[in-house]
């Protein structure tokens, strides 16, 4: 179901400013109902208070190896290494990311449409939801590069046009997440904070951006204070779990120069009555791989 969307009031302004500035965030965090879903409520009132929630274990073994196995499949196909939708390092020229793999691969496609991680996202967003986003991220060992702190939604409304925070993401681990190894990292709390980031969206940002941020990056003097006021979380954790984490959360990751890699699928769910309409703050909307148009509820 791909439709068109009336644009709307911009309701976080970004990238039209002189200077940076931290706006209080006027939408909730939780929109449906802690007691109704596969979530309890104490953590519902968790992911409401810090911005994310973690699942110790998400998929069964069988489903990890089939998903690594996929993994390894696709990152040594020549045709996916050639497609828009894979991002490569400029300098090691390692795959970083296979985007929109829950509608190019079966394996993926499944776990983006299983209950168990749609219920969860139903719950949490009070609605039907449709897939933003999806992709595989690769941090091999020794070379995996960094990503810069940031909130996703600064980029998606800016430059895709998705009106509220109203979305959510979920990171399921392919490989352990030790400390060390570039695992993400989250500022608990900075999901209910919204950063106004100076300068222009360039025309086709997206072939930087997907490779390095620059415009939608938040200084280094708001990230400072939202380090000494929020704290920052290191999500360790095993292969097959995940984490669960709001579209507005200030988060980031190492470079992983340790033997052990990190690989994760990463989905985002926004909600079908948060639909994305012309881009607050870029000349046009990025690709359908980087932000879907197409708003059918997964799941179904």
């Amino acid at each position: 179901m791909t439709e068109t969307v009336t644009q709307i009031e911009d309701a976080y302004p970004t990238r039209s400013v002189d200077r940076p500035n931290v706006i209080d965030r006027p939408d909730p965090t939780v929109w449906g109902s802690g007691r109704e879903g596969p979530l309890d409520s104490a953590t519902v009132r968790h992911y409401n208070d810090n911005g994310y929630l973690t699942i110790d274990q998400l998929v069964t073994p069988a489903e990890l190896q089939e998903m690594k196995d996929e993994l390894e499949r696709l990152s040594e196909d020549p045709v996916v290494r050639a497609d828009e939708r894979t991002i490569v390092e400029p300098a090691s020229q390692g795959v970083r990311s296979i985007f929109e793999i829950h509608n190019t691969s079966e394996v993926f496609k499944k776990i983006a449409h299983d209950p168990r991680v749609v219920n969860r996202a139903r719950q949490l967003l009070g609605s039907d939801v449709y897939i933003h986003q999806s992709r595989v991220n690769f941090k091999p060992g020794f070379e995996g590069k960094e990503f810069s702190w940031h909130s996703d939604f600064e980029t998606w409304h800016a430059e895709d046009g998705m009106p509220r925070t109203r979305a959510v993401s979920i990171s399921i681990s392919l490989t352990r997440n030790y400390s060390f190894n570039g695992p993400l990292m989250i500022m608990p709390g900075s999901h209910t904070k919204f950063v106004q980031c100076v300068g222009k969206t360039p025309e086709d940002n997206y072939k930087q951006s997907l490779q390095m941020q620059g415009p939608g990056t938040p200084d280094k003097k708001t990230l400072e204070g939202f380090a000494d006021k929020y704290g920052i979380d290191v999500l360790e954790g095993e292969a097959g779990g995940a984490i669960m984490f709001d579209s507005n959360c200030m988060h980031a990751s190492n470079s992983n120069i340790t033997p052990f890699a990190r690989s994760n699928v990463f989905i985002v769910y926004n909600s079908v009555e948060n639909a994305c309409g012309e881009p607050f703050a870029a000349p046009k909307a990025r690709p359908e791989f980087a932000g879907s148009r197409d708003f059918t509820p997964a799941g179904q």
